[in-house]
């Protein structure tokens, strides 16, 4: 049995204590923040809550393998999981388009496409995201199940999107997302397309076309919402940790990684005393630490691949949501665009009369105000400004409050292709017996990936380098 200090208490850090401990090790967690969860956090105020963080979950397979790899009750005996449907609306005033799509339909998504946009738009929606399929076959056990080696890396450096290649600038590089959009499904359309991609926060002008991939993901393993709230979701890894004996230090600071003989000993906390350990799992942004455990390339991040932060706004309305409200709207305009959450959920709200009300955008030109940011969400929610009782504002200087991300960054999902622009760091360091884990090691931000640390750095840990990957 050895012991594993893990730094953090966010979801890849928890899904890799639970793991480790069901192996038989000897699990400590220590947090520098008051709470579990990471940026999965809750706000309550006056009977109305609010999910400050992830609003839905993509791929839940991820957390259904790490219920059933942990202990004897299933995730959905944990949480109480249901389907989105409609999956999403789209808003777009200035082409006068207001669609809803429903989850997990192929052929639904092409008709209500379809109707919007012009006969054939979803035949070309359905092609692209057939190619999309493509380059999540090709990279989806490197990207997602298998720890990022020096081969790997190299092969995921390209482009895996078969793009329909013609004369021109496409045969001196791969295309960027927003030239696929733009070439594949044109105008409103390629709207969508972009504008699905951003709400990870990853530019369209700069991404390679394998961020398909994430609308595949979303259209084929379909959007799923935590009844109560995310944070339930946060709380059901938490105490399956504690099932599973892991201990939990809340307001422990960790200043630095303890080098000994070459490997991983411990860890310094602010407060001048130190833990000792066999391993170390470090889940947090490495850069929070005053001696970065990343290898040179990793340790200056190429231009263009740094996370941004995000502005939330959380609404508490007056008068009941409407049948026909869709849980999530994304609200695109020229230069700027929101996401609208309005979760059919008792457990948000202090009676049937009132409705909470989430909208959050990347942090940038055209949303950065919290008064441009209500301008757009007006487009989703009609009569919203009269409705409105008050309103909370979240920065990215609140979320780096709360998580010690610097700048409030919100890693995205690592993709193929852009050179390796957007890979993360590997589990592994150059540190023996040091792992690195959560959204800001390989296989990058969001639920699933982070979920997907957990797996590879306990694999990596209890089976050794011969690990090659989950099942």
């Amino acid at each position: 049995m050895a012991r594993i200090a893990v730094i953090g208490a966010g979801m890849g850090a928890m899904a890799t204590a639970a793991r480790l401990a069901v192996a038989g090790h000897q699990v400590a967690v220590y947090e520098r923040g008051a709470t579990y969860g990471g940026a999965v956090g809750r706000y309550e105020r006056e009977g109305f809550a609010f999910d400050t963080g992830p609003g839905l979950l993509h791929l839940p397979a991820v957390y259904r393998d790490l219920f059933v790899k942990t202990g004897k009750r299933s995730l959905e005996d944990c949480v109480d999981l249901a389907q989105v449907d409609p999956a999403v609306r789209h808003v777009l005033p200035h082409h006068g388009i207001d669609v809803a799509l429903p989850g997990a339909s192929h052929g639904g998504v092409a008709g209500a496409l379809d109707t919007a946009f012009g006969q054939g738009a979803g035949e070309r929606w359905n092609a692209l995201l057939g190619r999309a399929r493509d380059a999540w076959d090709a990279t989806r056990r490197p990207l997602l199940e298998e720890p990022l080696r020096d081969g790997a890396r190299q092969a995921l450096c390209e482009d895996p999107y078969p793009a329909l290649r013609r004369a021109g600038l496409f045969r001196r590089r791969p295309p960027t997302l927003a030239e696929v959009a733009d070439r594949e499904l044109g105008g409103a359309l390629g709207e969508l397309l972009t504008g699905v991609v951003r709400t990870y926060g990853i530019d369209p002008a700069t991404a390679p076309g394998s961020a398909t991939v994430l609308p595949y993901m979303e259209q084929t393993f379909g959007s799923w919402y935590v009844r109560g709230g995310m944070r339930a979701l946060a709380t059901a890894v938490y105490e399956r940790c504690l099932e599973r004996k892991v201990a939990f230090t809340f307001g422990a600071e960790v200043r630095e990684v303890l080098v000994r003989d070459g490997r991983a000993a411990g860890l310094l906390l602010a407060d001048g005393s130190e833990v000792a350990a066999d391993h170390v799992v470090c889940a947090v942004d490495p850069r929070q630490l005053s001696a970065p455990p990343l290898r040179p390339a990793d340790a200056a991040p190429a231009r263009g691949s740094q996370a941004p932060g995000r502005i939330t706004l959380l609404l508490a309305l007056r008068g009941a949501r409407p049948a026909t409200a869709v849980h999530r709207t994304l609200v695109h305009a020229p230069g700027a665009q929101a996401t609208v959450l309005r979760p059919d959920d008792p457990a948000t709200r202090p009676d049937a009369e009132h409705e909470a009300v989430t909208v959050s955008a990347v942090y940038g030109p055209g949303t950065s105000e919290p008064g441009e940011l209500l301008e757009l969400a007006e487009k989703a929610v009609q009569g919203l400004r009269e409705r409105l009782l008050w309103h909370e504002v979240r920065t990215p200087a609140d979320v780096e409050a709360a998580t010690g991300a610097p700048g409030g960054a919100v890693p995205p999902p690592a993709l193929a292709g852009a050179g390796g622009r957007l890979l993360r760091p590997a589990n592994t360091t150059d540190v023996p017996g040091l792992y690195l884990a959560g959204g800001w090691a390989h296989p990058g931000g969001g639920l699933p990936h982070a979920g997907m640390t957990g797996a590879l750095v306990a694999g990596l840990i209890v089976e050794g380098a011969e690990f090659r990957g989950s099942q």
